[in-house]
């Protein structure tokens, strides 16, 4: 998707990869990464990733469908996404939101996580669906 801002044309889609290269998916980000955070549930905790979100149809597979496996916990209402090869979280259908996908922000090509400024924590230990 190519997006008009002004007079200037933008590319919105983005490469995401995991660590070994057999999942590859692209996303379409037209305002860039939007409201990058961290959670501190369970499952966050342990993989430490900061995600974003994008809605369903903001993300296609373009390699890797065979390898990529779900895993779910607790209401077994979120799918998390990963690479069966290395191990790598890419991307997960959200509980709280489930017209999103969340997706691991480290994953995108040409993206450090760690150059951006401003993460929420999310309060995932006492998330609104476990009341």
């Amino acid at each position: 998707m190519i997006k008009k801002v002004g007079s200037t044309l933008i590319n919105a889609q983005h490469r995401l990869t995991c660590h070994c290269g057999a999942v590859e998916l692209l996303l379409d980000l037209p305002d860039g990464i939007v409201d990058p955070r961290r959670c501190d549930c369970s499952m966050c905790r342990r993989k430490g990733a900061i995600v974003a979100s994008v809605p369903l149809d903001a993300i296609s597979i373009v390699k890797g469908q065979d390898v990529l496996r779900l895993y779910q916990f607790n209401t077994h209402t979120a799918k998390h996404y990963f690479c069966s090869q290395c191990g790598i979280y890419t991307h997960h259908q959200r509980r709280s939101q489930p017209h999103l996908y969340g997706y691991n922000v480290g994953c995108l090509e040409g993206v450090n996580p760690f150059d951006i400024e401003h993460v929420t924590l999310n309060d995932g230990v006492n998330h609104p669906a476990d009341r």
